[in-house]
Order: C-alpha cells, then structure tokens, then sequence
C-alpha cells in the first residue's frame, strides 16, 4: 500500500514541470517537499510563510528540515494580521489566513515560472471543518495527498520509509487555532500563548496545546500524560511562568489533547440550531 501511494505521488509530480510547495515545516508539507524535491529537483520550490502565527522556533525546523532535503527554500511575510476579517476571529478565520498565504504565493509562482502552487492537505483533513481549504481551492492550489487518499497516519508511515526523522512529529497548527472563536487576536496574546508552549517543550512534552481564553491559559496533553505531568511537574513554578507571561489563570483539561476541540462549539451550534 505504502509503496503503491508513493508510486502515485511520484507519478503526480512527474506530471508537473515545477511547482512551488507551501511548505510550513509540519509532516504534511515535508513530504510533499520531499517527494517533489525527489522527483523534480531544482524545478521544486518549498516557500514558507513567515507571520505572528508561527513560532521563531518552528520557522527555524523548517529551515532546517528543508535544508536537510536538500531542497530550494524561500521565505516571505504574509499580513494577514492586517485584514480585521481575521483577526476578529470568526468560526472562518482560516479562510482568511490561506486567502491571505495564496494570494502571497499565486503571484510569486507566475512570477517565478512556478504553474503549480502545492499545499500539505491530506485525506483526513478533508474530514474536518478547514474552511481554508477552500481559500486554496479557490487560487488554484493543488493538494497531492488529499488527491491521492493519504491519510495523516500514511503520511507518518511514508515519511517513516523514506527514512524521514521526524515522521513522529507533532501537528503544530498555527497559534490562532488556541483561541476560541469570536475572542480578537492579537500579537500580544499569540506571543503570549507561544511562550507558554515553549516552556512547556523545554520541559520535554511535544504534543501539547495551551488554549487561551481570555486571561486563563488551559494545557492540553495527550491522556495517558496527564497523570505523570500532575506527579512531576513543579506546578507552582509553572503557575509562576505562566503569570509572568501575561496569563491569570493556569488550568489543566483533564479530557486531555484532541486536535479540532475547539470546532465543538460549531458542531452544538448545529445541533441546537
């Protein structure tokens, strides 16, 4: 199966001349550079936009990782953080931001002599609400995994086989997705709530989320850490860090991780409408 998915994505690719990956540096788009780089070499581009939204730290894995690759890399800034549709934060927000990363790229790509703008979009995500997937659909992004049914535990399992170190990395969305919809987004408090995480990796947990709503800052881990993170962790030193940092309150949800919390909002919406 595996092999047979990574016949097809080459085949993909051997269709195109050139193409330019939106490549973020999370596991999606590091195999689509991937591949691309296998199969067209120079005539692919993995171009990563910088903003408020992406940690210091995970720009600098993504320059790492591409250079790894070995594959052409570029950085530009987006301004979504201008567009008041966005920062208000509504159930669409993301609609916003890709709109605002593909009509960054699209130029750029025709510029360049790039006719095929790639993004990381996989077959699960398509399962979920992404309203910027239909951003990118609307500029003419192509979506290789989500075209070929790789799904996100596929993409770990090629990235694994082609020998990819960190085919085990965490999801890292953008830290917009820690507020909950509706609350203005700021530099301030994206600042405020990417601090948090790093601390919170400097203390050795990787998958974590810390949501931010209002002046309380609530951790998320996956369940099975939460009971050692309570026994280990220095909690008042913690407390302290994250109060220094701007937040009030620091609360644990003992539910634990689960990517897409935030969308339950809109399923009772709909329930109750």
């Amino acid at each position: 199966m595996l092999e047979a998915k990574l016949t097809q994505l080459h085949t993909l690719f051997a269709s195109m001349d050139r193409a330019l990956i939106a490549y973020s540096g999370g596991i999606d788009s590091t195999l689509v550079a991937k591949v691309a780089y296998d199969v067209l070499g120079d005539r692919a581009l993995a171009v990563t936009a910088i903003s408020p939204s992406l940690l210091p730290e995970d720009l600098e894995d993504a320059k790492i990782q591409a250079a790894t690759l070995g594959i052409q890399h570029h950085c530009v800034e987006t301004h979504e953080m201008s567009n008041p549709q966005y920062t208000a934060n509504p159930v669409n927000r993301c609609y916003f931001c890709k709109s605002e990363l593909h009509d960054t790229l699209k130029p750029l790509a025709q510029e360049w002599g790039y006719p095929y703008v790639i993004d990381g979009v996989n077959a699960d995500d398509l399962k979920d609400y992404r309203p910027g997937i239909q951003a990118a659909k609307e500029r003419g992004a192509r979506s290789p995994l989500a075209e070929l049914g790789i799904t996100k535990t596929q993409v770990r399992q090629l990235s694994q086989h082609l020998g990819l170190p960190w085919w085990d990395k965490p999801a890292q969305p953008c830290l917009s997705s820690r507020f909950p919809y509706g609350e203005e987004i700021t530099i301030a408090k994206l600042q405020r709530v990417g601090r948090a995480e790093v601390h919170l990796r400097k203390l050795g947990l990787q998958n974590i989320r810390v949501r931010s709503a209002g002046d309380t800052a609530r951790i998320e881990l996956p369940p099975h850490e939460i009971k050692e993170f309570v026994l280990s962790t220095d909690l008042p030193s913690l407390v302290q860090a994250f109060q220094a940092l701007g937040f009030l309150y620091v609360t644990l949800d003992l539910e634990g991780y689960q990517s897409g919390k935030l969308n339950r909002v809109l399923e009772l919406a709909s329930t109750s409408a």
